[in-house]
């Protein structure tokens, strides 16, 4: 009896994993992968890289999180080197893809504008092709899990760790007085360690700038795994991996071909904004920084060049060689620059008419964000339950044992 109960629970948990569409809460991946028991005498297990599945069976997901701060306007570089990567990838991965607002507030901001931003963003995903019914979309502080594994991760992180990290140091050195750096800043990194443990992720895009705070991540994940899962079956987290971006999808400044490009530069000139009209990227584009070389083409010690003919390869869908080809024929700037604008405007014409309608239909983007939350909150309470019980927190619900 025992046998043929345990298989039918197994059953059904199976069965409930496999709705789709933007209802779905639980993925395939995190029922068969983790089998969960939350009574007085439980152990602390973990979803964890899902074995390989029964004959016949579709191949299980690896999952993938990321997420966006919802700082100024998404430009190009957001685009490129991250959401549109997420797009052509979504099919091929278990997503879950947030708008991170509690890293936001690590520096002076706006209220009024974090708001603002933050639902601005959501609608730029969507405007940028990313499905609901394949990925969760999901606003960070929705889900308060987020912090409450932050707290319990800075227990059990080294200061040290955090004030090796090269972005505090960059951002920190740029404040005048010690009272502007913020304790946020210093700790930003465990709470991305946070976000990107509690739901178990198995991948993580990330560039060249964000690999040290990766490597953080498990490392957190290991010191944690190693001080509280000695003489449990499975550790709490996944030691997460990166998933590698494409070569060309690092864009820089258009006006420092060395810099990446950036929301918190100054100067709007140095990106393209995917909400920029027309005019405004003609305007950018003409007025971007090159060199005096003679001729446009590819070559290692010209990296303003490189960066607009990446970015032209990138708007185009053409190929290195193809755009390598194609600036033989060209007589210098002047005839790249308004080809450029143009590839631009058209790429971005669709993505900013989407986003109109989104705009215009808020109670359906509320919806989503609704949904996506759930979702998550679902897979990030688990995890944040387990990694109670192996710190020793008694949980509601649990009967005192002595």
């Amino acid at each position: 009896r025992r046998r043929r109960a345990a298989m039918l629970i197994a059953t059904m948990l199976a069965l409930s994993a496999l709705r789709v569409g933007p209802q779905a809460r639980v993925p395939l991946v995190s029922a068969l992968a983790a089998r969960r028991c939350h009574g007085p005498h439980s152990s602390a297990t973990v979803a964890e890289p899902a074995h390989a599945p029964a004959e016949g069976q579709p191949a299980l997901k690896k999952r993938v999180l990321s997420g966006v701060q919802p700082t100024g306007v998404l430009h190009l570089g957001n685009y490129l080197g991250a959401i549109n990567q997420w797009v052509m990838n979504q099919e091929k991965y278990d997503n879950y893809f947030c708008i991170v607002d509690s890293h936001a507030i690590t520096q002076p901001h706006d209220p009024k504008e974090l708001t603002l931003s933050t639902y601005r963003t959501a609608a730029l995903f969507l405007a940028a092709g990313i499905d609901p019914k394949q990925s969760r979309i999901f606003i960070q502080s929705h889900v308060s899990a987020h912090s409450e594994l932050t707290w319990m991760l800075n227990c059990a992180t080294p200061m040290g760790w955090l004030e090796r990290m090269i972005q505090y140091k960059e951002k920190s050195a740029k404040s005048t007085n010690a009272e502007g750096v913020s304790v946020g800043l210093l700790d930003y990194p465990v709470l991305m360690a946070a976000d990107i443990l509690l739901y178990q992720a198995q991948l993580v895009p990330v560039g060249e700038d964000q690999r040290q705070h990766l490597e953080l991540t498990r490392d957190i994940a290991r010191r944690f795994n190693d001080k509280y899962c000695q003489k449990k079956k499975r550790k709490v987290f996944i030691e997460p991996d990166a998933l590698i971006l494409k070569s060309n999808a690092r864009v820089m400044s258009l006006q420092d071909g060395t810099s990446k490009m950036s929301k918190s530069d100054e100067n709007d000139a140095s990106r393209i904004n995917l909400l920029d009209t027309p005019d405004e990227i003609r305007r950018k584009i003409k007025r971007c920084k090159t060199d005096s070389v003679k001729g446009v083409g590819y070559d290692p010690e010209r990296p303003e060049a490189n960066n607009l003919l990446g970015i032209y390869e990138a708007m185009t869908g053409k190929t290195k060689e193809e755009v390598a080809a194609e600036a033989a024929e060209w007589v210098g700037w002047g005839t790249f620059k308004p080809l450029l604008a143009d590839a631009i405007i058209d790429h971005l014409e669709p993505l900013q008419k989407r986003y109109r309608e989104y705009v215009e239909d808020p109670e359906y983007l509320a919806g989503i964000l609704r949904e996506g939350a759930e979702a998550a909150d679902e897979v990030a309470s688990r995890t944040l339950n387990e990694a109670k019980r192996a710190m020793g927190f008694a949980l509601p619900g649990d009967t005192p044992k002595f």
